[in-house]
């Protein structure tokens, strides 16, 4: 029974894909043709059949591809409009701009982080600095978790560790 519904699910993804894009025209000859490509410019429009996808009737020329002898192009040879010949250059530049202005974005956003990250130290840094030099008896609580006060050099040693972090972040 699974066998049954894989083959049928396989059949029909292969019919859909194969009627998809279809072209059928009678050509000069009388012939029927069917193609996946649409049929050359001499055909008239009124001997194609059957166009994908119920596109309109209109049928864009291929680009032709100018010979080395060539020095301009003939009635045979169409030419693409200016805007058909740089709208893939228009659309590339419109990404580019969007992609220098999302990482321009980027690394604003990452400067206001660093500078709020600044200020934030600076902040604790001052308020720490004006506790150590209020003259405080100050407490802290060493590496086996006893609670001792501070030393004059270790009060010492941690200002001046303040004052460079106060020096560095608070520098405007």
């Amino acid at each position: 029974m699974k066998m049954h519904k894989l083959l049928l699910l396989a059949f029909a993804c292969t019919w859909s894909l194969g009627a998809a894009a279809q072209w059928q025209w009678i050509d000069k000859d009388g012939r029927k043709v069917f193609s996946d490509r649409a049929p050359p410019l001499d055909i008239p429009e009124k001997s194609i059949l059957k166009q994908p996808g119920g596109q309109p009737s209109g049928r864009t020329a291929p680009r032709a591809v100018p010979s080395e002898n060539a020095a301009e192009p003939t009635a045979a040879t169409p030419r693409l409009p200016a805007s058909a010949a740089s709208g893939k250059d228009k659309e590339l530049e419109e990404k580019k701009a969007q992609a220098d202005a999302a990482e321009a974005a980027k690394k604003k956003a990452e400067e206001e982080k660093l500078a709020k990250a600044k200020a934030e130290n600076c902040t604790r840094a001052r308020q720490a600095k004006s506790t150590f030099d209020s003259g405080r008896p100050l407490m802290h609580t060493n590496a086996q978790g006893e609670r001792g006060f501070l030393d004059e050099a270790t009060r010492t040693a941690e200002s001046k560790r303040l004052d460079g972090i106060i020096a560095s972040d608070c520098a405007k």
